[in-house]
C-alpha cells in the first residue's frame, strides 16, 4: 500500500513524500483509516514504528478538510488558545519530536502549531496561543499550568491524541490526564497509544474512548529481528572501563548508552570525556538549552555517544544509531524493549550491548524471558568479568576462555542489607583485598 491510496489530502501525500516517505508502516496502515473514519483508535506500538504519523496524518487531514469548508468559523474559534486537536505527551524531547513531524506533514497546510512544555519561560508559548493555533502538542504539567492562567481553552477540542500513555503512568500523570479530559467537549475523537497496556491504562482507555478500534503495529512485547543482542557479564566497577575500550576499538558508530540514575548518567559523562570520548547527557536535572544541545550533537554526529535516563530518552528519534548499550539493566524488562528500539529503525542492522554484574543476574533472565530468547554471551573481557555463576555461561552455549575468572566458583557469606549475595573477599591486617584471595602476610610473620 502507499500512502495516496489512503485517500489524504493532496499536500498531505506530498509533503509525505517529501521527506521520503512512499509506503506506510503497519501502525499507519491499520491506524488511518479508522481514523479518517473518526472512529476512536487504542494502539499498541513501541517508539520507532510510525505511530507519529499514524495519529498526525488523520488529524492534519480532518482539520484541513473542515477549514476549507469554512475558513472563517475555524480562524475564530481556534484564536485566543482555542486548538481543535491536543497532543499529550510525557517528556519535552517527545513533543518537540511531533510538533516538528506536524510541521514537516503539514508545510502546505494553512494550519498551525504549538508545543509547550515545563522547563522554559511560558511567554513565547502564551504569545503563539494567542494568536491562534489549531493543533497542540504539550506535556500535562505545563498544559494545566496555563489553563490555568486563563492561556488556553479545551471546549473547541475536536482530536485528543494521548502518546506513549505508560510512560506518562510511569511518571504520574494520570491524574493530570483526567483533569485535562474533563475540560474538553465529551464529542470528540480520541486516539490513545501505548507500548504496552497495564492495568491503569485499560482503565483509562474505557473511560474515555467510546468503542475503539484497536490497532497492534506488533506483539505487544517483541525485539525487532534486525537487531544482534549481546551481553557482557561484567563488574560494576569494571563497566566505564568496557565502555571506553568499545567504543574506542570496536568502531562503534552513533551510540545511545542508557543509565539507571541521572547522577549515574553525569558520570558516565565526565569519565569518558576524560578518556578522550565525546559524550553527552539527557535526563529530566538538565534544563531545557543543556538538554536540546546535547540532542542537537548527537544528531548531528558531532556528540557520537549520548547517555541518557529512560525517561528522558522519550522522543529521541534519531536516524542511524548503531549501537544501544544498557549500561545498568533496567529492572522492568518491557524497558530493555524499548531502549534498543532505538537502534535497527526502518530495516537497518543494529546493536544491542547489556553490561550485567552479578546482582543485575536477576533482571537479565526476567528480560530473556520476556523477549523468548537468550542474550549471545560475550567473553571476550576476562578481566574486567566478575565470579560468574558457570551456569548461565553454559546454557547459553559459552565456555569462558582459559584463565578466565568466569569459571571460578564463588564462595559467599550471607546477605547484604538490600539482600543480595555478597562475594566473599579474604583481607589481611590492613583490610586491603588480595588478588588472589589469600590473606596478607602478617609483619614480622
Amino acid at each position: 500500500m502507499r500512502f495516496h491510496e489512503l485517500r489524504l489530502a493532496e499536500p498531505i501525500v506530498r509533503a509525505v513524500a517529501a521527506k521520503g516517505y512512499t509506503t506506510p508502516t503497519p501502525i499507519q496502515t491499520r491506524a488511518i483509516p479508522e481514523a479518517l473514519a473518526g472512529k476512536d483508535v487504542l494502539g499498541c506500538a513501541q517508539t520507532g514504528t510510525g505511530k507519529t504519523g499514524a495519529f498526525a496524518l488523520p488529524i492534519l487531514h480532518r482539520l484541513a478538510r473542515s477549514a476549507a469548508e469554512n475558513d472563517q468559523r475555524t480562524r475564530k474559534l481556534t484564536r485566543g488558545g482555542r486548538p481543535r486537536a491536543l497532543v499529550l505527551c510525557p517528556t519535552r524531547e517527545l513533543a518537540t519530536q511531533i510538533f516538528e513531524s506536524f510541521g514537516a506533514y503539514g508545510c502546505n497546510l494553512a494550519l498551525r502549531h504549538a508545543v509547550i512544555f515545563g522547563g522554559v519561560s511560558q511567554a513565547r508559548q502564551v504569545r503563539e496561543l494567542r494568536a491562534g493555533i489549531d493543533v497542540l502538542v504539550a506535556t500535562p504539567g505545563r498544559l494545566l499550568d496555563l489553563m490555568d492562567q486563563g492561556f488556553v481553552n479545551l471546549r473547541a477540542i475536536e482530536v485528543l491524541v494521548l502518546d506513549e500513555a505508560d510512560r506518562m503512568l510511569d511518571m504520574g500523570f494520570i491524574r493530570d490526564i483526567r483533569r485535562v479530559v474533563k475540560q474538553m467537549p465529551s464529542r470528540r475523537q480520541t486516539l490513545l497509544f501505548s507500548a504496552t497496556m497495564p492495568a491503569e491504562i485499560c482503565r483509562l482507555a474505557d473511560s474515555i474512548l467510546r468503542g475503539p478500534i484497536c490497532v497492534q503495529a506488533a506483539p505487544k512485547v517483541s525485539t525487532v529481528e534486525t537487531i544482534s543482542q549481546f551481553v557482557y557479564l561484567v563488574a560494576r566497577k569494571n563497566k566505564p572501563i568496557l565502555l571506553e575500550r568499545l567504543l574506542r576499538h570496536q568502531g562503534m558508530g552513533r551510540t545511545l548508552v542508557f543509565t539507571r540514575t541521572k547522577y549515574g548518567a553525569d558520570k558516565l559523562v565526565r569519565i569518558l570525556r576524560r578518556s578522550g570520548v565525546e559524550a553527552g547527557a539527557i535526563h529530566g536535572n538538565k534544563n531545557q538549552s543543556a538538554r536540546t544541545r546535547a540532542l542537537d550533537g548527537f544528531k548531528s554526529g558531532g556528540t557520537p555517544v549520548l547517555v541518557a535516563t529512560d525517561i528522558a530518552s522519550r522522543g529521541i528519534d534519531v536516524n542511524e544509531i548503531s549501537h544501544v548499550v544498557n549500561f545498568d539493566i533496567p529492572n522492568v524488562p518491557e524497558t530493555y524493549v524499548h531502549r534498543i528500539g532505538r537502534t535497527a529503525r526502518a530495516g537497518a542492522p543494529g546493536i544491542a550491548l547489556s553490561f550485567c554484574d552479578h546482582d543485575e543476574l536477576d533482571d537479565l533472565r526476567a528480560i530473556e524471558r520476556l523477549i523468548r530468547m537468550q542474550l549471545k554471551v560475550i567473553d571476550d573481557k576476562p578481566d574486567l568479568a566478575f565470579d560468574a555463576p558457570t551456569t548461565h555461561r553454559q546454557r547459553n552455549g559459552h565456555q569462558s576462555p582459559p584463565n578466565s575468572a568466569a569459571g571460578t566458583p564463588r564462595r559467599r557469606r550471607g546477605r547484604s542489607r538490600a539482600g543480595r549475595s555478597r562475594p566473599f573477599v579474604a583481607v589481611g591486617p590492613t583490610g586491603r583485598p588480595r588478588r588472589d584471595g589469600r590473606p596478607h602476610a602478617r609483619a614480622g610473620g
